[in-house]
């Protein structure tokens, strides 16, 4: 090809953009319009994905005011790790420690796809490398969770004025299948407990197992979330008004709430009480976890994997067997939808 067809090629593919308004112009080949907004030194341009005079009116004023929003400062040229790290230290006071926790590790996850990008030079192909990169190693649950903090992310940078409108999470989601529920029968928890106490016969190892036992007891006779019954002292107890107030630092919902004492509740404290003799502001549980006492046992008795969560529906499987309510069991339980969540288990 001469060098006249070069020059008349390269001049066919010149973009070409006519002004028919402030701030608007129309391309020449496909007949679109783009807007074009200055903001002290910079200019902003975006397609305004219409053919139509009045439609893309009406976007690029849409436009204008999110440009206007925009805070014309070194701050815009700051990280997604940046921006992520002030919008943790702005909410994690409002969280509980451990949800506070867990967002913090599922930032650390997440700052690698981002490493080094500006948060406003975020872009789709930026999103989908986190998608081929972590996607394989996630976990369904992880798949959802992650997304969800980037959007809280770029929210918080919008606000904030840092970017124009953040983009939207539009990237397929695995799915997350509900894992099946699993009670223990009553034999089970008979067996359960029994073989956590015994542990493997050596005196040493059956004096270490007996918290283990006791925090299992306390689930299946509360209802209680492991974090509520870990959190829970001796001067939440009433065993007067048979009653234990749940304190609002290990609740879900970070409000108190009030769990009846049953008669097998009453008979597990009374013993504990009077073999430890506990200070009033004593942990009524000695440890804060149970996985390892429940893989032995389950292990040991050729059980299905049971979790501290099986033992609460256990507590509400009871209830239930009782002749109680299911909004009466779901209060009791601490869920806010007044038996909902109880009519599916």
């Amino acid at each position: 090809m001469n060098t006249a067809a070069l020059t008349e090629t390269a001049a066919a593919r010149k973009v070409v953009f006519h002004r028919v308004a402030e701030n608007l112009y129309r391309l020449e080949t496909s007949r679109a319009y783009y807007a074009l907004v200055k903001r002290g030194d910079k200019q902003f341009r975006r397609s305004l994905r219409t053919k139509e005079r009045k439609l893309a009116e009406r976007r690029l004023k849409e436009y204008r005011s999110e440009v206007g929003n925009l805070r014309i400062t070194e701050d815009p040229f700051l990280s997604f790790a940046d921006i992520a790290k002030r919008g943790m230290a702005v909410t994690s006071p409002t969280l509980k420690a451990s949800s506070a926790l867990r967002r913090a590790q599922c930032i650390k996850q997440l700052l690698p796809s981002f490493a080094g990008l500006a948060i406003r030079n975020i872009q789709r192909q930026h999103r989908e490398r986190w998608l081929t990169e972590r996607g394989p190693t996630l976990a369904a649950m992880s798949m959802h969770r992650e997304p969800e903090l980037r959007r809280g992310v770029f929210g918080y940078a919008e606000k904030l004025g840092l970017m124009l409108k953040h983009p939207a999470e539009d990237l397929e989601r695995r799915r997350v299948v509900q894992a099946p529920m699993q009670i223990p029968t009553r034999d089970q928890f008979k067996q359960f407990v029994a073989t956590i106490r015994a542990s493997d016969g050596r005196a040493d190892r059956i004096r270490r197992s007996q918290p283990g036992a006791d925090l299992v007891e306390r689930l299946a006779f509360s209802g209680c979330r492991l974090s509520e019954a870990t959190s829970i002292r001796w001067r939440d107890g009433d065993f007067v008004e048979t009653t234990v107030t749940a304190d609002e630092e290990g609740t879900q919902n970070h409000e108190q709430r009030t769990i009846p004492m049953t008669s097998a509740l009453t008979g597990l404290l009374v013993r504990l009480s009077d073999e430890r003799q506990p200070l009033p502001g004593d942990f009524i549980s000695q440890i804060d976890r149970t996985k390892e006492c429940l893989q032995t046992a389950c292990r040991r008795l050729a059980f299905p994997q049971f979790a501290d969560q099986d033992f609460r529906h256990c507590f509400a499987t009871t209830c239930s067997e009782a002749g109680l309510d299911r909004p009466t069991v779901s209060r009791w339980l601490g869920h806010k939808d007044g038996g909902a969540l109880a009519m599916r288990g």
